[in-house]
């Protein structure tokens, strides 16, 4: 079991999500940052889909009722375990009774934990991910919560510690082009692909608000609901761009001006309100 004695501003279970139940109205959730996710359970030796835990911001405090290993990835961090400092990005001993102290990020926004043989809370259609729009999953995290762990696998730990990856101040992020790029300006196209955005308050699990030069549209009207993807860039009529995030809806009534690549959304799950990012047209993702 891990106790949680504090869950910082916001954490949540997440693992890979639900792929499957679009055509239900369900979203796929999961982990925002899946890189982070992944390599954690990779460090301690579970299959890649395991459930962690998601830190907004750190600031969680957990006790481990049993010995565990575990790694922590993401955001960068100040680890205590046990009063004493912990490296991230590298398998950790923790010694039963032990508490984890996890501080505020130096950079970037979420952080993940994982522990070996994953966090067992029931799944819900096969996933054990929170999903903060339609609210299935295990609940944000509250003080005095107890979270089962799961057996341990026969994968051993393979690797002492992996180098993290930058957190730049101001990415430029790869685009694939929108199903409905035509329906916006040649000046909307060189304002999207050519002047900075800044990621706003209102950003959550469910998309990146940017704040920017509107974007205008070339046609008049709206187009019926259609299918919407993780990453899909949503421009609703004021122009203020959004970034589908793993929790949005299956579907939308506003055109796709781009697509963002699998490896930009690790980095723009990442950021921060107040950071900047830029855009540029084609894969394969960030600098």
């Amino acid at each position: 079991m891990i106790d949680v004695l504090a869950p910082g501003p916001y954490a949540t279970i997440q693992d890979l999500g639900r792929p499957g139940y679009a055509h239900l109205g369900v979203p796929r959730s999961g982990a925002a940052d899946e890189r982070a996710l992944t390599l954690a359970n990779r460090l301690v030796g579970n299959p890649e889909g395991h459930a962690g835990i998601e830190l907004t911001f750190g600031g969680a405090r957990l006790r481990f009722a049993d010995p565990a290993w575990i790694a922590v990835t993401g955001a960068p961090c100040p680890l205590y375990l046990a009063g004493r400092v912990a490296e991230m990005y590298a398998p950790v001993w923790v010694p039963a009774g032990a508490e984890l102290v996890v501080g505020a990020p130096a950079a970037g926004l979420r952080t993940y934990l994982a522990v070996r043989g994953g966090v067992e809370v029931e799944a819900v259609l096969g996933s054990r991910s929170h999903d903060s729009l339609s609210g299935l999953g295990p609940p944000p995290l509250r003080p005095g919560d107890r979270l089962p762990v799961g057996v341990a696998g026969d994968r051993p730990i393979t690797v002492d510690a992996v180098p993290g990856p930058a957190f730049p101040a101001a990415p430029v992020l790869g685009v694939l082009p929108g199903p409905r790029e035509d329906w916006f300006t040649e000046e909307a196209l060189r304002a999207f692909y050519g002047t900075p955005y800044e990621i706003t308050p209102e950003s959550n699990r469910v998309g990146v608000r940017l704040r920017g030069a509107a974007l205008h549209r070339a046609r008049e009207g709206e187009i019926p609901s259609e299918g919407m993807v993780t990453g899909a860039v949503q421009v609703p009529p004021d122009g203020r761009p959004i970034v589908f995030l793993p929790d949005h809806p299956p579907t939308g009534g506003y055109p796709v001006i781009g697509v963002l690549t699998s490896r930009a959304l690790a980095v723009i799950a990442q950021l921060r309100p107040g950071d900047q990012v830029r855009f540029r047209p084609g894969g394969p993702g960030a600098r």
